[in-house]
């Protein structure tokens, strides 16, 4: 089993219900929308912010993984990073931060019962977001 089939399917043990997902869904794309609003606001070089700088090494994470769901998430990180620059306001991605922490632990409490995922590994972190993006287009990597 490769890495990335590995993550997907310790992540998916804790996210198996619909209400979970949805959660998740809308919780992860906060989370993301929320830290790169936040980070958008911290300028590196003219036009670059410490947003594009992390959505790079985000990628680059995901890269070693698996290529696939690398670009996948290369191409979801820039439309949430137009959205977050569009949006202009680090007040908003505080509240939009605070907000997917919520619904993620509604996920859990209410739904699935259990502890998030980051709570066994830090990676899962990572892994949330290429998860649900994996899902959605139908790239998620699953052992034969």
């Amino acid at each position: 089993m490769r890495r990335i089939e590995a993550l997907f399917a310790d992540y998916g043990a804790s996210h198996s219900t619909r209400g979970n997902l949805l959660c998740h869904a809308a919780g992860i794309t906060l989370i993301v929308f929320g830290l790169l609003c936040l980070l958008s606001h911290v300028p590196i070089y003219g036009f670059w912010t410490a947003s594009e700088a992390f959505v790079a090494l985000a990628v680059a994470f995901y890269a070693a993984l698996d290529l696939p769901v690398a670009l996948a998430m290369l191409a979801y990180a820039s439309i949430v990073d137009l959205a977050a620059r569009a949006a202009g306001s680090w007040r908003l991605g505080l509240g939009a931060f605070v907000l997917g922490w919520i619904l993620q632990g509604v996920g859990h409490a209410v739904y699935e019962k259990n502890r998030p995922a980051f709570f066994r590994n830090l990676v899962h972190l990572m892994v949330g977001p290429a998860y649900l993006v994996a899902e959605a287009l139908g790239i998620n990597r699953k052992s034969s």
